[in-house]
């Protein structure tokens, strides 16, 4: 496919030119040039805060039935997927990910799209009694203006789920789009667009986190910062927004267990590691990054790991590869650097810890057995394609290994007992347990972490709640 050379920022209803000149985007399975974005700076950041004011100050949104509203949301979710083939070539082009991943996520933005504008018309308020001389009632109204900043790993699946209950519940929206992933998460501008939103309820650009990003968190117009990405950037965000008395919902990564124990399907395990590690090459917020073993079975679990591991194609995402690039060299160097410390410490490697022979941002799927709990790799979120596996002797064991954690993201559970399943997944901390396979779920479940994996909850009825104030009304009759 020719890949367009030139992406222009939307504010405002209009297509623009970034006043920080152009950004290039490089293609990390081969290094080479891919295209151009338009480059924001802090006076594009607030023209488009200015636009989306603007369009909550007119009532521009909410004077558009909920109804209406939501079948917008829809319609855009039919237009990404009327372009999925196109999309998901430039996603993999941009990002590294195997072709039939970037479909998968496509196919994930719309159906955000499809879950929340199904769900426009279902916030409704309720009375309170107070007797006979009193009518008292709550509504739901809009928070206002809500930034976006979106992370490289997942740009229109991310986008879609925060930006599709905002747009339901009435928000005007100033997106801005990762550096490394910008090209994709322009088609939901188009798509916005094509749906007939009114000018300034849809902003979107690129710029640097450190000029664009932190204009956009501390800006006294935003009324709710949602962020996806690093503990150390969400901080800032987080402290930025505070200064204004601003809420956030904030995901902000993981170091996500599975507790593997002595009677769990070993091939159905290493299926799911397949899926819950190696997709996207581990930068996944929520991968299954450890996993503790129960003794009895560990070094049968480690073999099949490296045997599954050793088997994986490894090749650009444009071709028939069963894992793609990372999505860059620096974050491919970050994992290698990570590895290095491991082997230091005294982890045995037993597969991969190295780059292939290419010129890409690749790095071989890695397994390291004997892992201890003290020990960085067991702690250290490194975004790649590296599993730590940790042996243990007892239930009590396992969760305190599991709970050693600054995260709370996900956990697992692998066992064919209901009642051992139970009481693993009631103490493990994070905010979503799976039990046999990983990632159960989509769009309609809650999902956000624990401790430092961040706060708020996005997808399903309970996001929606982030995106509306509650106000009651109170009358003497």
């Amino acid at each position: 496919m020719a890949i367009q050379g030139y992406w222009q920022s939307y504010i405002n209803g209009e297509w623009v030119d970034g006043a920080g000149g152009r950004l290039a985007v490089d293609n990390p399975s081969t290094g080479e040039h891919l295209a151009d974005v338009a480059l924001a700076d802090a006076a594009d950041v607030e023209k488009a805060m200015r636009a989306a004011r603007a369009c909550v100050e007119s009532r521009a949104l909410t004077a558009i039935t909920p109804v209406e509203r939501g079948r917008m949301v829809r319609a855009m979710g039919d237009w990404i997927l009327a372009r999925k083939d196109e999309i998901a070539e430039v996603l993999t082009l941009e990002s590294g990910k195997p072709l039939f991943e970037s479909k998968i996520e496509v196919d994930g933005a719309a159906r955000f799209l499809e879950y929340f504008g199904n769900q426009a018309d279902t916030l409704e308020g309720k009375s309170i009694p107070l007797g006979d001389d009193y009518y008292d009632f709550t509504t739901y109204e809009p928070m206002g203006t809500v930034v976006h900043i979106i992370p490289w790993n997942f740009p229109i699946d991310t986008l879609a789920r925060g930006l599709a209950p905002a747009l339901v519940a009435g928000n005007a929206n100033v997106i801005k789009t990762p550096e490394l992933t910008p090209l994709t998460i322009i088609y939901i501008a188009r798509a916005a667009e094509a749906a007939g939103f009114p000018p300034g309820a849809v902003n979107l650009m690129c710029g640097y986190g450190h000029e664009a990003g932190a204009a956009l968190a501390a800006h006294p117009d935003a009324n709710l910062q949602v962020f996806t990405g690093s503990v150390a950037t969400g901080i800032s965000v987080a402290t930025a927004a505070a200064k204004n008395v601003v809420p956030c919902v904030l995901e902000l990564g993981g170091k996500s267990a599975a507790v593997v124990y002595d009677d769990a399907d070993i091939e159905n395990l290493i299926e799911n590691v397949r899926w819950a590690l190696f997709f996207h090459a581990g930068q996944i917020c929520s991968a299954m990054s450890r996993v503790l073993v129960h003794e009895k079975i560990y070094d049968d679990v480690i073999d099949a790991v490296r045997a599954k591991a050793e088997q994986m194609k490894i090749a650009p995402g444009i071709e028939d590869a069963d894992m793609g690039a990372m999505t860059s060299l620096g974050q491919r160097d970050r994992a290698a650097s990570i590895v290095e410390k491991a082997v230091a410490e005294g982890a045995q490697l037993v597969t991969g810890g190295s780059a292939p022979d290419n010129s890409g941002a690749f790095y071989k799927p890695t397994l390291f057995a004997n892992v201890t709990p003290e020990m960085d790799i067991a702690h250290t979120e490194v975004f790649g394609p590296v599993l730590a596996a940790i042996p243990f002797k007892t239930d009590a064991e396992a969760l305190a290994i599991a709970n050693d954690s600054q995260y709370g993201l996900v956990g697992g559970v692998f066992t064919k007992d209901l009642s051992r399943a139970m009481r693993t997944a009631q103490s493990i901390q994070a905010g979503q347990i799976f039990v046999n396979e990983w990632f159960i779920g989509g769009a309609q479940v809650p999902f956000g972490g624990y401790k430092k994996s961040g706060y708020g909850r996005e997808k399903g009825r309970d996001a929606l709640l982030n995106y509306v104030q509650t106000k009651n009304i109170g009358i003497k009759i």
